[in-house]
């Protein structure tokens, strides 16, 4: 896990920008504190911090590899972990390559010399890397399929940079001539979604090579995206009597997953909050582990504090449980520095938790292990089942399904059905936008006057739900959280809380062959017997405590409502609003109004008031250079 900054010229002049590529390193030390290394050619410039798991005295990056008729022919960054490393190192000796490093990069270069772009396929893992190719002059970056790892770019007239953190290129804006402005579209997107979705950024003119995607350029060139990663979910249907056979092998391939999951040369340790994902992983971890140590966060407030039910967890499966508990204050306190390690704003509460929580881990192990995706991959969101409730509506003629909807709009808000007749009214691609949105279209103009209905979130929707319209409807809202919210919040805010405090994370449920698996099972066996996630719960039994398997989905609760209209929070909101140079972009005065009639009691606007008072903090530390976010340089031992 590092961080990865490469320039490639336009003009062959790569050694003018070497002094800002070198500079900007220092933007991201935290995802590498370790190592750090530059190298440059006439057209490119490599950049790399590191952050040292696997062969930890050798494998230094930027890394040079080539054929024996030219040894030096490419120059690799890369970022991530490729469980499968061994396996390919073992194929391409036996084709006849030889490898310089033990480590897991290595494959990837030697990769792309014997299979081409196709070497993506190839990799197990998580991964955001570029190679240099200097015979044929071309450059070439990917990203692992479910957007694990973080790649943003930009391209002048002086050349394209790539980086794993999107300061980097900020801090190199002046060398390549780059223009800052903001992207409204990106704004509206954010406000509306709760996070910036891929590819776009907030600054009009730095994007992000999407998940599952590789991209090839030459000296001068635009960037060229292609998509290697398109789920198509295969629905295998499963006799009766069969079931158990599939819950073995989703078994067999998560305990698979988790066993290459745990290659390092460093303690590999788990986050557990008590749900049946975590559990699980730290169970099958503990298999490899005796000593396995988990990790878990909560709040001194009660019913927010999963703390309990975790250690019970812990306890079941026998590993050593380290808690840590976070007061408002402290919450307040890091919400600056967080908006700074996540380069984009997201608003989601749980960032603070967990960051706090890898800020514990890091005392004690260099890699945690975490039950992301799963929910994505199995089915275990609530809302996936209301495609069953909504079922009768399918049959009834559109005109009279619209008639339904503008009955609801009339019903007294709070009467029982009025939203069932909404959501029922409307088709899925209306209806159903991933796990985020808190405002309707009324209320984002309230808060940002100039808001575009055509920019809201079906603007975002459309193209991902054009690529399911085979699929059957469990399916399509799992496919359309791959591409929306989990890679816009759940992964993001994964990386970066995580690596802030130079701790790789892994995530096992996100891994290919799990996932080869996990396409395959049927709705009926998703969403069953009055609950989610079914075929994996099943699966599970052999794995996971009883009490744990039909415990409700846990995470980690925020008592962010209270906050905001209690003494803990509601004077820093109206100070954060009062303070923040956004007029131009927010209607502050309806902000404020929002504020109080959220500590009135009037409304519920927590999530509302939370998405803008994340975009106000970043804006005051990336755009007015007001917010002092307070990064402290932080020093580890590279063998933990």
């Amino acid at each position: 896990m590092c961080g990865l900054c490469t320039l490639l010229s336009a003009d062959r002049n790569a050694a003018e920008h070497l002094e800002a590529l070198e500079q900007s390193l220092q933007c991201m030390r935290h995802r590498g504190p370790d190592a750090a290394g530059t190298w440059h050619d006439e057209d490119a410039a490599f950049g790399f911090n590191r952050l040292s798991i696997i062969d930890l005295e050798h494998s230094d990056q930027p890394l040079r590899w080539g054929p024996e008729d030219n040894p030096e022919r490419y120059a690799l960054t890369f970022n991530g972990e490729i469980y499968n490393y061994v396996e390919l190192r073992e194929e391409l000796s036996a084709a006849g390559y030889s490898f310089n490093t033990e480590g897991d990069g290595e494959p990837i270069v030697v990769g792309y010399h014997h299979w081409g772009k196709d070497v993506v396929e190839h990799l197990r893992g998580m991964f955001g890397f570029v190679i240099w190719d200097t015979e044929t002059r071309t450059m070439f970056a990917g990203r692992d399929q479910f957007g694990i790892k973080p790649l943003y770019y930009a391209t002048t007239d002086k050349g394209t940079v790539f980086a794993s953190e999107m300061k980097c290129i900020l801090d190199m804006a002046e060398s390549i001539g780059l223009d800052l402005s903001l992207d409204k579209r990106a704004i509206e997107h954010y406000v509306d979604l709760q996070y910036v979705p891929e590819p776009e950024s907030l600054h009009a003119n730095i994007r992000r090579v999407e998940s599952g995607c590789t991209v090839s350029l030459r000296p001068g060139e635009e960037v060229v995206a292609e998509r290697y990663f398109k789920p198509r979910f295969p629905i295998q249907p499963i006799k009766q009597g069969e079931e158990q056979q599939l819950f073995d092998k989703i078994a067999r391939a998560l305990e698979d997953s988790v066993e290459k999951h745990m290659r390092a040369d460093v303690t590999v340790g788990s986050f557990l909050s008590g749900g049946i994902d975590s559990t699980a992983i730290a169970a099958l971890a503990k298999r490899h582990n005796p000593d396995l140590l988990t990790f878990t966060t909560g709040f001194e407030r009660e019913g927010y504090s999963e703390v309990d039910v975790a250690a019970e967890s812990a306890a079941a499966i026998g590993v050593e449980h380290i808690v840590k508990i976070v007061s408002p204050e402290e919450y307040a306190d890091a919400v600056p520095k967080i908006m700074w390690y996540l380069d984009n704003p997201v608003a989601d509460p749980s960032l603070v938790p967990l960051y706090f929580v890898a800020q514990e881990a890091r005392k004690h192990v260099k890699v945690v292990l975490s039950g992301e995706g799963a929910d994505e991959l199995f089915g275990g969101y609530t809302i996936y089942k209301e495609p069953l409730s909504l079922a009768p509506f399918e049959k009834i003629p559109s005109p009279l399904r619209q008639g339904l909807g503008k009955l609801s709009q009339v019903l007294p808000d709070g009467m029982k059905g009025k939203s069932l007749l909404n959501r029922g009214s409307m088709t899925m691609e209306e209806r159903y936008y991933g796990n985020a949105r808190s405002f309707n279209f009324e209320q984002l103009q309230r808060v940002l006057p100039w808001a575009k209905p055509e920019w809201d979130h079906r603007e975002v929707t459309a193209p991902i739900y054009a690529q399911s319209e085979d699929f059957d409807p469990v399916a399509r809202m799992q496919h359309l959280d791959l591409f929306t919210w989990m890679r816009g919040d759940i992964l993001v805010k994964a990386d970066k809380m995580n690596m802030a405090n130079s701790l790789e994370l892994r995530v096992p449920f996100l891994d290919k062959e799990v996932f080869k698996v996990a396409e395959t099972i049927p709705h009926e066996l998703k969403i069953s017997h009055g609950t989610t996630k079914y075929a994996l719960r099943k699966a599970m039994e052999q794995i996971v405590p009883p009490h744990v398997l039909h415990r409700k989905k846990l995470g980690f609760p925020v008592p962010m409502r209270h906050w905001l209209a209690g003494d803990e929070l509601y004077g820093w909101a109206q100070d954060q609003i009062t303070e923040s140079q956004t007029e131009d972009i927010f209607n502050k005065k309806e902000m404020l109004e929002m504020l109080k009639e959220h500590r009135d009691g009037i409304s519920d606007h927590s999530r509302r008031l939370w998405t803008v008072l994340s975009f106000m903090i970043w804006h005051g530390i990336f755009v007015e250079k007001r917010i002092d976010p307070q990064i402290e340089q932080r020093d580890y031992p590279v063998k933990l």
